[in-house]
């Protein structure tokens, strides 16, 4: 198995794309201004037990339909591109693939997501798979919201999540 690395530009900075053979494994928003610190490589190679190679370009159909997803078109991600999901297993993945399916400008609560994912009653499990997600934004975990409809947070920077969610609102 290769992996292999490209960065993408986003109204949030440049992100990591990290591809498999058979897909997208990991797209991350760093929380550092520079996405190629070597913390953030480093981690993903202790993921996958390999080490990316960078290769310019990889991303470029992932660039396209951020770009129109930005630009308010309603896009859903795994029809565009396939996911190796290999970073997210158990119950994680599982809410991870229900979130997957939540539609354009829709939100869930962490305990619909995690009924829906089958159990009832583990809304904080949902929430932690939201935040330990290898997909920034193309699973939209920022869909996600509180049992009252407040958004919540999205890691260290819920202006992100409000960012995601006005932007789907609008169109």
């Amino acid at each position: 198995m290769t992996f292999r690395y490209d960065f993408v530009p986003t109204p949030f900075g440049d992100a990591l794309a990290v591809f498999s053979d058979h897909g997208i494994v990991r797209f991350d928003l760093s929380e550092a201004a520079d996405p190629s610190v070597p913390w953030l490589l480093e981690d993903v190679a202790r993921q996958l037990q390999a080490t990316p190679e960078p290769d310019p370009g990889a991303a470029d159909d992932l660039v396209a339909v951020l770009d129109d997803y930005f630009d308010g078109v309603p896009v859903r991600f795994d029809e565009h591109l396939p996911f190796d999901w290999r970073l997210a297993s158990g119950f994680a993945r599982t809410a991870l693939q229900v979130i997957s399916e939540i539609e354009w400008g829709q939100t869930l609560s962490y305990g619909e997501v995690a009924v829906l994912a089958g159990r009832a009653g583990a809304a904080r499990a949902v929430g932690t798979a939201c935040r330990h997600s290898p997909f920034s934004i193309i699973v939209p975990v920022h869909r996600v919201v509180r049992a009252d409809g407040s958004p919540g947070h999205y890691g260290a920077h819920p202006e992100r999540k409000r960012y995601l969610l006005d932007l789907e609102s609008r169109s």
